[in-house]
């Protein structure tokens, strides 16, 4: 295998919804809609993320993002309206948990 690319893809239940709250999360606007009910950001040239409208899955999606300015994306995120428990200390790392509409998690981690 010869991977060139990632998308992580988060399953929500509403759609624009979705959308609007992951404009939010990434600070930017949608990338790419290459199908009716996808949208996605481009976090980096070989890595994204997915947004997808399936009601059935919503909120069983999970990811893991690395981030080099975790406390500038806390407070990032705050002022945005995304309310999260604040940084936490794990065993190597620092860890950000935010949760979406759906109940989808997402993770970011840093030092």
């Amino acid at each position: 295998m010869a991977a060139t690319r990632l998308l992580a893809q988060m399953t929500v239940a509403d759609f624009e919804a979705g959308v609007r709250w992951y404009t939010k999360l990434f600070g930017g606007s949608v990338d790419a809609r290459p199908m009716e009910g996808l949208a996605e950001w481009h976090l980096a040239p070989a890595f994204g993320v997915q947004v997808w409208a399936d009601a059935e899955r919503a909120g069983r999606s999970t990811m893991v993002i690395d981030e080099s300015d975790l406390d500038g994306l806390a407070d990032r995120l705050r002022r945005a309206g995304i309310d999260h428990a604040g940084i936490q200390n794990a065993t190597t790392s620092r860890v950000l948990v935010v949760t979406d509409p759906d109940g989808n998690s997402i993770v970011f981690t840093g030092r």
